[in-house]
């Protein structure tokens, strides 16, 4: 989507803000011994408080509000009542959402509590690979060649990068 208006810029930022709010409150909230389904139940609820609806529901009539991987789930977690989470997990959500017409998606992985497991070091090692991306953008430059950009720095910090597993648009639409 290409923005052209002051309306289309303000109900990405809308959008955009509650995906970000949804994200950051999930993650304050996620502790030991909740169930991904009461953490994602949660993030339903601040979706709807701000007047937006999940992407997922909308979309696929995916059974959570966002999705949250543990540990080893590369992505697109389904919450569950019986997946509890534990100390020093690498938890993954993904908030994608609707709200006014506008379509967001933000998505973070982080360790739950102490760093028994070690997952801190791919948590911090894609930060940095991001944030060098991201200082390498400029006009010009083309999508396949960030992507490019990020596996080399994945590779050389010892990383792999799931090559079917993408990102997707965001505006108007999910896809």
């Amino acid at each position: 989507m290409s923005i052209t208006t002051e309306e289309q810029k303000m109900g990405m930022q809308q959008a955009s803000d509650a995906v970000a709010i949804t994200l950051r409150e999930m993650r304050a909230y996620a502790r030991p011994g909740i169930s991904t389904k009461e953490l994602d139940e949660y993030g339903g609820e601040l979706l709807a408080q701000m007047g937006a609806r999940s992407a997922p529901k909308l979309t696929y009539d995916f059974p959570g509000y966002t999705c949250i991987s543990v540990n080893e789930e590369a992505a697109h977690g389904i919450p569950s009542a019986s997946k509890i989470l534990k100390e020093g997990d690498l938890v993954n959500i993904d908030v994608s959402a609707e709200l006014n017409g506008y379509w967001a998606d933000n998505g973070g992985s982080f360790v739950l509590g102490e760093d028994i497991h070690g997952h801190g070091r791919l948590v911090t090692a894609s930060k940095q690979i991001l944030r060098k991306a991201i200082s390498n953008i400029k006009g010009g430059v083309r999508i396949s060649e960030i992507g490019r950009r990020i596996e080399t720095e994945a590779k050389k910090a010892g990383y792999t990068v799931i090559k079917n597993l993408t990102g997707h648009g965001i505006g108007r639409s999910l896809h």
